[in-house]
């Protein structure tokens, strides 16, 4: 007896327990931390990530892979290890609300405070702080240096000389990590390390003592090298190759305001006292001037040279007055690009560039790879092939404006000599070279094929043709995607091509092709992992890293491949959904993050048996004391006959005898992140799923299967049938339903409250309305057409409003709108770059004509969803209390009893209770 009662004692407490845990508010956003710019150091031995809590300042941490806590920083910003692991560099900020008060005390940007750079010996633990450091750079694969240039306010210079700033460079810290010996350099305008040799090549401004010019400083010699002098010159590109042994830049010594630069290319190799000019505008080929805005690049054997060339500006006659120069826009049918489109690329058609060659070893021979009438060209085997790829899709620019996607023909380059020839045409789809060089490959998505191409031969291998390499459940009135490619074996052997669950093995000459794995038969994806950033193919000789994904459950987990014996090991599988293994560089320590609905994404470590996967960091511990929420799959069947899943979200502390609030969130498919962590946040389009399941909602997100020429049926098809089979379990209460979407979803769920009155209330941002209208609009953010959205992408009508009249018209919700039985909330920003927020005011007025109880919010100045903080604080907070009022019985928020009149936006916002309920 004596046992019976401790036993319910103790569930007594457990009890009370679980019910004191706290309600998620929206105060609470600020106190959730997320993981940004995690890294691991190249021993393996360290993991620095900093922590942002509710965007405020950041706290920087180092964790050995016990997840001991080695180092830690208030406002650390960017870590990053140094290559001998022995450092760690980072930037501290000031305090974000130190920065908010100065701003409120109207301060000037030059007095603002600056970063300050912090440098943490691993081994010593000790911390070097230096202020007012405007930037710094440390060499990629060598160590024992750090560069860093001085904030201009933070330099005490005498009368006589200029103060450091932009026009005059800055002042710059070559150090010594290990022996703190400095080197300060005076007016530096930019600097650059080799990535393997040690060597920094630097431009000094005319103000510097030692002269106006480049520099290059071996620091093993320890006295720089002046390789070019010129007064007042500009230097709008500079480049080091890897070694060290070879420095380009490009240099403007026209000291007028001339409108046309005459840039000239200049190239230094180590033995040469002074660097020698190769190109100037008299030696560029016809019609063309070195350019000042293409990135100079060496190829990985350092033997030639890419640039870029720039044809000559338009210019303006300047000579005319303001109230003299017509401004007329002048659209005309046929040209390639709709005009739209042209003013949105303007800034990158003044910059635009061709890429071309210096053969360094040959006399400094040009030539041309990219054109005009050729302009995109792709160098193969970092540089070192003979042939490049070049494509045009300038034929099939104008019907781009309603396909949505580009045809393109493909011509192979002599790099030697410039000679072009065609390779094949109009393809519907992105074509590679291989990393060898040896092969062009891609996939053709009008023939769903992936194919190679024999740069030596010239001849073409289809290697998927009629087998089913593409997209399985693709529901939309365009050609399949595919599913990817892993990349390619040593020395370009094979190829490694995705279908929906294995990976294929493909002679690029044979076409034969071999199935490596078999996730087919347990529906389980098998894609290879690449652990090493730089590595160009895949080993047969090592075990190769899969992730595995299983579509029926959804579980994640990784296995092992051995590509000798064909022999795969599942390492590691659950209820998880698991985050890109990053791998140190000098041992097999592995850092990746592991989620659920229920677990924050933490780093945690482990080595490639994945045998022990210890976790690291412990963002968020104050979440055990919340109430949060579980997720399940759910299975139904649509009205047109389809088995579709979806996510259930229940609160925590659920009871399958009470009735619940639901509201339905969706947008496509969803069921395969059922393992994804949902933070509370203030989201920019869609509820908070742990905010709301903690207040005591069940979320609902529904998979949905479309028909082409009826998206708006099929979202009804599948998404009704969804919710009436969760209501038949019992536990959601019927006359309390919300829905809640954004964009496509927005559409669809004005669609939906045109069709049913399940839902006692809607939000529906962003929507389309009318799609007749939205047919003709412009992607303001793109300048694009929206044609090609509706007759081959997401909105899935299948042909333009003369082919389909009928199916325009029975998809757009604005011909129905006298059914909407459901109070609306929309949000639809005047800056919205996708969907034109007049969609929205057309919704709006519409139900306003009717008398249909409905609000409208927009956020002044935001594009499709509000990106300021306060904005998107404001719309959870009125979203929250919109649904609180209608499914819950809540009193209505001042805003929806009366509105925020134009007089008072800004300044009252209506956020108070009323009594109505």
């Amino acid at each position: 007896m004596k046992k019976l009662l401790t036993l319910s004692f103790c569930l007594s407490l457990s009890l009370q327990l679980f019910a004191q845990k706290k309600v998620l508010d929206h105060a609470d956003f600020d106190i959730w931390n997320s993981i940004e710019n995690e890294t691991i150091s190249r021993d393996g031995n360290y993991i620095m990530y900093s922590l942002e809590r509710g965007e405020e300042d950041n706290f920087l941490e180092i964790r050995n892979l016990q997840g001991d806590l080695v180092f830690t920083h208030e406002r650390g910003y960017d870590g990053e290890f140094t290559f001998d692991s022995q450092f760690a560099i980072f930037t501290i900020k000031a305090w974000e609300e130190d920065i908010r008060e100065l701003k409120r005390a109207k301060t000037k940007k030059e007095d603002m405070p600056k970063d300050t750079l912090a440098i943490y010996h691993l081994n010593s633990e000790e911390l070097v702080k230096i202020p007012m450091v405007s930037s710094y750079q440390i060499p990629k694969k060598w160590a024992g240096v750090l560069a860093y240039q001085l904030d201009s306010e933070a330099v005490p210079y005498e009368e006589k000389e200029e103060k450091p700033g932009k026009e005059n460079g800055y002042h710059t810290i070559i150090r010594n990590l290990n022996s703190g010996d400095q080197d300060s350099l005076k007016y530096v305008m930019k600097y650059a390390f080799a990535e393997e040799g040690e060597v920094i090549t630097y431009v000094l401004s005319d103000k510097a003592e030692q002269g106006a010019g480049v520099y290059v400083y071996e620091l093993s010699i320890g006295d720089p090298l002046q390789i070019f002098s010129a007064e007042k010159a500009k230097y709008p590109q500079m480049n080091i190759s890897k070694s060290g042994g070879r420095i380009a830049f490009v240099a403007d010594l026209d000291t007028t305001k001339a409108l046309i630069r005459p840039n000239e290319l200049y190239t230094w190799s180590k033995g040469m006292n002074r660097a020698e000019k190769v190109v100037d505008e008299t030696s560029a080929p016809d019609g063309y001037l070195v350019s000042a805005d293409g990135r100079i690049s060496f190829s990985k054997d350092e033997t030639k040279l890419f640039f870029g060339l720039a044809t000559p500006p338009i210019l303006q006659d300047t000579s005319l007055l303001e109230e003299e120069i017509v401004n007329v826009e002048v659209w005309t049918y046929d040209e390639p690009r709709l005009y739209t489109v042209q003013e949105m690329q303007v800034e990158n058609d003044l910059k635009r560039s061709f890429l071309s060659v210096i053969h360094l070893d040959e006399g400094n021979k040009l030539v041309q790879l990219e054109t005009t009438e050729l302009p995109n060209a792709e160098l193969g085997n970092e540089g070192n092939a003979d042939f490049a790829l070049a494509n045009t899709s300038l034929p099939y620019e104008l019907q781009g404006q309603w396909e949505g996607g580009l045809y393109r023909d493909y011509f192979i380059v002599n790099v030697s000599n410039g000679e072009v020839k065609p390779a094949f045409e109009k393809v519907r789809g992105r074509v590679s070279l291989s990393p060898a060089g040896n092969y062009a490959y891609g996939y053709s998505s009008a023939d769903s094929t992936w194919f190679t191409f024999n740069i030596s031969n010239g001849s073409r291998v289809d290697l998927t043709k009629g087998e089913v390499f593409f997209d399985e459940l693709n529901d939309s009135p365009n050609f399949p995607s595919a599913y990817g490619s892993a990349g390619w074996t040593e020395g370009d052997n094979a190829l490694l091509i995705y279908d929906r669950y294995d990976i294929w093995k493909f002679d690029p000459d044979s076409g034969e092709g071999l199935r490596l794995t078999e996730g087919r038969k347990k529906t389980l994806a098998y894609r290879y992992v690449k652990l090493d950033d730089e590595a160009r193919f895949i080993s047969e000789e090592e075990p190769w890293l899969l992730s595995t994904f299983n579509e029926k459950n959804k579980y994640g987990g990784f296995s092992e491949y051995n590509p000798k014996s064909g022999s795969i090991n599942q390492l590691i599988e659950g209820p998880y959904s698991f985050g890109r293994p990053r791998m140190a560089q000098a041992s097999d320590e592995i850092m990746l993050t592991r989620e659920s609905f229920e677990e924050f994404p933490n780093i945690h470590a482990t080595d490639m048996s994945f045998s022990n996967l210890t976790q690291v960091s412990d963002a968020n511990p104050q979440q055990s004391e919340y109430n949060w929420g579980t997720a399940e799959l759910v299975n139904w069947i649509s009205l047109d006959g389809k088995e579709l899943q979806g996510m259930l979200i229940k609160p925590e502390n659920f009871d399958p005898n009470k009735k619940y609030p639901m509201i339905v969130n969706f947008y496509e498919k969803s069921s395969d992140g059922l393992f994804s962590h949902r933070p509370p946040t203030a989201g920019r389009s869609t509820i908070s799923y742990s905010f709301y399941t903690s207040r005591g909602y069940v979320i609902f997100n529904p998979d949905v299967h479309y028909r082409i020429g009826y998206p708006g049926e099929s979202a009804y098809n599948s998404v009704i049938p969804g919710i009436t089979s969760l209501i038949e379990e019992g536990f959601i209460d019927k006359d309390n339903i919300g829905v809640q979407g954004h964009s496509w979803g927005g559409y669809q769920i004005a669609y939906l409250v045109t069709k049913t009155d399940i839902f006692k209330a809607a939000e529906s941002g962003a929507p389309v309305p009318n799609m007749i209208s939205a047919y003709g609009g412009i992607r303001w953010w793109t300048g694009l057409s929206r044609q090609f959205q509706y007759e081959h992408t997401q909105s899935r009508i299948g042909g333009t409003p003369w082919e389909y009249p009928a199916r325009y018209v029975e998809n757009s919700p604005i011909f129905n709108i006298d059914k909407i039985n459901t109070p609306l909330l929309i949000m639809h920003n005047d800056e919205d770059g996708h969907v034109p927020w007049y969609q929205g005011i057309e919704f709006f007025v519409a139900l306003r004509r009717l008398q249909k109880p409905s609000w409208f919010l927009n956020y002044n100045g935001e594009p499709h969803w509000p990106l300021k903080r306060q904005n998107r604080k404001d719309f959870n907070v009125r979203m929250a209390q919109f649904f609180d009022h209608y499914l819950k019985g809540a009193p209505k928020p001042v805003w929806m009893e009366r509105g925020v009149p134009a007089l008072e936006k800004g300044i009252n916002q209506g956020l108070e209770l009323t009594d109505s309920k």
